[in-house]
């Protein structure tokens, strides 16, 4: 069988007797692209017809004319595939987001891992296969939604991943985490929320909650309607006291160490004049720290990770998520 030979690129097989019909792959840039020519009859170059796969057809399509006038001027196909891999070499170089096609591996584990976790939790998938939606549904019934963003050298970079929490959703990564691991960790961070939208949930149906209107599962403080209860004759604090039927303390009733409660790394209460103002996002947790001591504690950790301004990494307590920004540290 006659076979077109192309440097640095697989071959290009003819499928019929007639040779009208060529397929087979081409290479530009360590990367295959699935092609096909298809001939007329009296094997005329310039009445040919290129056959691409999607991302082929994406990369040149801004560079169509370009190639009809360089399989016209071509005197035959071999002369022609390199002139349609100089063009591709800078479509890629001049693509402006720069996003890299995964090999034909990446999609076959994909599928892979979409079969172990389940179909029904698929919401959404992308035509790159690159961006999925993940249905997770807490113990009360509610739906929620995980957007994961995977890197084309997924499995071997971690995925990032967005969701409409209160807090951020971070993943430890591992060779041998998969999109069932992710979505099994997704559903436990749901279930540590569960108490907290409780409340939400409680104070959404029984007030009138002025701001946000349409409060999303991210939303953690809600402005409420009060009434007007209130009594003029009083001052704020009475009046703070019998709408929330509670005493405030106060020193003539309690000591000030009473009620100051200390950093869970350092151990202090203050530290170079700094309170413990962050506190872990677990309600059951609730551990304060000092912004300082928490950014060095996570800075520490091999599996902490740094975007931009903040540190993401577990609490020492509970190692649930925590993250911290660092405008503290400024040299």
């Amino acid at each position: 069988m006659e076979t077109l030979l192309m440097k640095e690129s697989p071959l290009l097989l003819p499928l019929n007797k007639q040779k009208t019909v060529y397929d087979g792959f081409i290479t530009v840039q360590d990367r295959d692209f699935r092609v096909r020519i298809s001939l007329p009859p009296d094997l005329q170059l310039k009445r040919a017809k290129l056959h691409c796969c999607w991302q082929l057809k994406r990369l040149l399509k801004a560079y169509q004319p370009i190639l009809k006038q360089r399989l016209q001027r071509s005197s035959d196909l071999g002369s022609f595939i390199l002139e349609l891999k100089t063009v591709l070499e800078v479509a890629l170089k001049n693509r402006p987001d720069h996003v890299t096609i995964p090999p034909p591996q990446y999609y076959s584990q994909l599928i892979a891992e979409l079969e172990s976790l389940g179909w029904d939790k698929l919401l959404f998938i992308d035509t790159e296969f690159c961006t999925l939606r993940l249905k997770g549904v807490d113990s009360s019934g509610h739906e929620h939604v995980l957007t994961v963003k995977l890197k084309p050298k997924y499995p071997f970079e971690a995925p990032e991943y967005t969701a409409d929490l209160p807090v951020p959703f971070s993943v430890t990564w591992t060779l041998q985490s998969t999109l069932a691991h992710i979505h099994k960790r997704f559903l436990a961070e749901l279930e540590g929320l569960a108490e907290f939208w409780s409340v939400l949930d409680e104070i959404d149906v029984q007030t009138w909650v002025l701001e946000p209107e349409k409060p999303s599962r991210a939303d953690t403080m809600r402005r409420i309607a009060i009434g007007n209860d209130t009594n003029p004759d009083c001052g704020v604090l009475q009046n703070l006291k019998d709408v929330l039927e509670i005493e405030f303390p106060s020193p003539a009733t309690h000591e000030k160490s009473s009620l100051s409660t200390e950093c869970g790394i350092c151990y202090s209460f203050r530290l170079e004049s700094a309170i413990p103002d962050q506190v872990c996002n677990d309600p059951r947790c609730g551990q304060p720290f000092h912004q300082a001591c928490l950014y060095e504690w996570l800075r520490g950790l091999p599996t902490s990770r740094q975007s931009f301004n903040t540190v993401f990494g577990e609490c020492p307590y509970c190692s649930k998520p925590i993250t911290v920004k660092t405008a503290v540290h400024k040299q």
